[in-house]
């Protein structure tokens, strides 16, 4: 998927951090970081002012046509749950599905993504708070409640307030790559990968260094890092942190959100998509730099957790 235009859609009152991640990742001039950026537009129907939670008006939007042509638009959290966003809103968010579009909502504007029928059949994920509610509005959707976020043909979906900025990096990762991802999150000073699949809740959340409060944790991570190209087993880790395996294992995912087993995969196929991306390497070798036995093993996960092969990721970024 191309994406040169993105609009964020807004109507009545909007969160502002919500718009500012959008508008931070999508609409600020990164030339200086050397990643190409976006056409970017803030849209409300008629191009009206639109409030912010916070007291203050928004003027000198851009209206719904603008949306209608874009190829990726984002919709913050900017209504009332209890009820559907304006009609023409709607109607922008069914067109742009219908014509191919990405569709992103952020925490509770995943409401106005089900008032448009967006969400019907297909995987998402709504704030954890948000959950009985959410289901008792849409039934049809297929809500994953722990996910931080999700990616269903097209249509994204985020949890809580600061799971729009690893959706954003998400949409990055995709359209950029992993080295201006990296790059943005390095610059944004946050994590630069939380996966979808993370746990919401987060007991001890994972800084921007990306190494969680528990030291002893975070040197296991560190060490890690060093050897993604070495098979590494739950047991070894936790004779490593001088811990019990069970005790490990909680401590690990009160610290991360997930399991080692899940977290050295994630940083694995990071690092073959950095590999990928410089185009330099067969995906044999990647493969074995990435503590795969086989090209094959690495086409595995990577089909399974990114949705497309080595040889296809590497084209979108090479164009060989």
């Amino acid at each position: 998927m191309r994406v040169d235009r993105v609009a964020v859609v807004v109507a009545e009152a909007v969160s502002p951090f919500e718009l500012g991640v959008a508008c931070e990742v999508f609409g600020t001039d990164r030339a200086a970081d050397g990643m190409a950026g976006w056409d970017f537009a803030v849209c409300s129907p008629g191009g009206a002012p639109v409030r912010s939670w916070s007291g203050f008006e928004l003027g000198g939007l851009s209206t719904l046509d603008v949306a209608a042509a874009a190829d990726l638009l984002v919709v913050p959290t900017c209504a009332p749950r209890s009820a559907p966003p304006p009609a023409p809103v709607l109607d922008v968010l069914r067109a742009a599905a219908e014509r191919g579009a990405w569709v992103a909502g952020f925490c509770a504007g995943v409401f106005s993504l089900g008032y448009a029928g967006l969400l019907d059949g297909r995987r998402c994920t709504v704030h954890w708070v948000y959950e009985n509610e959410f289901g008792r509005r849409f039934p049809a959707a297929r809500v994953d409640a722990q996910a931080l976020y999700t990616e269903d043909d097209g249509v994204f979906t985020s949890a809580g307030t600061v799971a729009a900025v690893d959706l954003c990096l998400h949409l990055v990762r995709r359209l950029r790559g992993v080295a201006a991802a990296t790059a943005l999150a390095r610059r944004m000073v946050t994590s630069p990968h939380r996966a979808g699949g993370q746990a919401q809740f987060v007991e001890a959340p994972v800084p921007a260094t990306g190494a969680p409060d528990d030291a002893v944790v975070a040197e296991v991570l560190e060490w890690i890092e060093r050897r993604l190209d070495q098979p590494v087993g739950v047991a070894e880790l936790a004779r490593r942190a001088g811990l019990g395996e069970r005790t490990f294992l909680r401590r690990f995912a009160t610290a991360t959100g997930t399991t080692p087993h899940r977290w050295l995969t994630e940083r694995r196929l990071d690092r073959a998509q950095g590999l990928l991306e410089e185009g330099r390497y067969p995906v044999e070798d990647i493969a074995l730099a990435c503590g795969y036995s086989s090209a094959a093993a690495l086409r595995h996960q990577f089909k399974r957790l990114r949705g497309t092969s080595p040889s296809e990721y590497r084209k979108t970024f090479t164009g060989s």
